[in-house]
């Protein structure tokens, strides 16, 4: 394993470390405007959401390491206390990648990359009309992480109204991750689109799990099965029945002269469809 002390990398190959291991990153799509009136837009991908009450994004402008210059987001964003943070999806991943380009001071990024201002309720920022998700927010506070080059901003931004596209909500009402189609930041040039990478898993508090350490040893201290196996296993509250056991073995014509590699193996692949029951029927058929 390769290591270092933060101190000893030029703050380039430091930042570019960072951003490549810590990734996927969402994207905010910040929208500001100067006190002269000016739009600004620009991504960043320091950025997550930290709280439902109050709700509460947060996004960091980091100063230009080359420079120490800082950002027209952070300028506008100190001077008006309001932004806008709109999400990115697949739809105008281009144009927002386009957007981040640094122009002049003063030059309209929403024109540049071909987006439509639309007038926000609350604030005097745009919103991206083409983003599927927009967040009207006011800046609570700004935390300054230093004063060199490379040093984040902590933009504290308290959402006062969202606006969601129709076409992204299910029919219960909910945002449909498919539909939404988001897209997130990883190191260098590579971007993630997350409708072709979602999985599930069950969420362990719905459920209480017996845990890996309730596992039979044999199962435990298997050579086949993964940690990921084991969470999967240990992640249900109730083993099957000898009655289940033995409907499954006969369903499926189990060989009950199977070795127990074998079964693990077997067992695997049945957790490989997500199918907990039957890989627990094959483990203790």
């Amino acid at each position: 394993m390769t290591s270092f002390e933060p101190k000893d990398l030029a703050i380039g190959k430091l930042h570019g470390y960072l951003l490549s291991a810590v990734a996927p990153r969402p994207i905010a799509f910040a929208s500001t405007i100067s006190t002269e009136g000016i739009p600004n837009l620009s991504p960043y991908s320091f950025f997550n959401v930290f709280s439902a009450n109050p709700p509460i994004l947060i996004f960091s402008p980091a100063r230009k390491v080359s420079d120490n210059s800082v950002k027209h987001t952070l300028e506008n964003a100190e001077n008006t206390k309001e932004v806008v943070i709109n999400v990115v999806n697949h739809d105008i991943v281009q144009q927002m990648s386009l957007s981040s380009t640094a122009y002049a001071k003063g030059v309209n990024e929403f024109k540049k990359a071909g987006l439509t201002m639309l007038k926000s309720d609350l604030v005097a920022p745009f919103r991206v009309a083409e983003s599927p998700v927009q967040f009207e927010c006011k800046v609570n506070d700004i935390v300054k992480l230093g004063t060199q080059g490379g040093a984040g901003n902590l933009v504290i931004c308290e959402v006062v109204k969202l606006h969601i596209s129709n076409a992204v909500l299910s029919e219960d009402g909910k945002i449909d991750q498919h539909k939404i189609d988001l897209v997130s930041r990883a190191g260098g040039s590579y971007y993630s689109r997350a409708k072709l990478g979602f999985f599930e898993i069950p969420k362990p508090l719905s459920t209480l799990g017996m845990g890996v350490d309730a596992l039979p040893e044999t199962i435990r201290k298997s050579t086949i099965l993964t940690g990921n196996d084991l969470g999967m296993l240990g992640n249900v509250e109730n083993l099957p029945t000898k009655k289940d056991i033995d409907a499954f073995v006969a369903k499926h014509n189990i060989d009950k002269t199977l070795s127990l590699e074998e079964k693990h193996k077997k067992a695997q692949n049945y957790l490989s469809y997500g199918d907990i029951k039957s890989a627990w029927n094959m483990l203790l058929s």
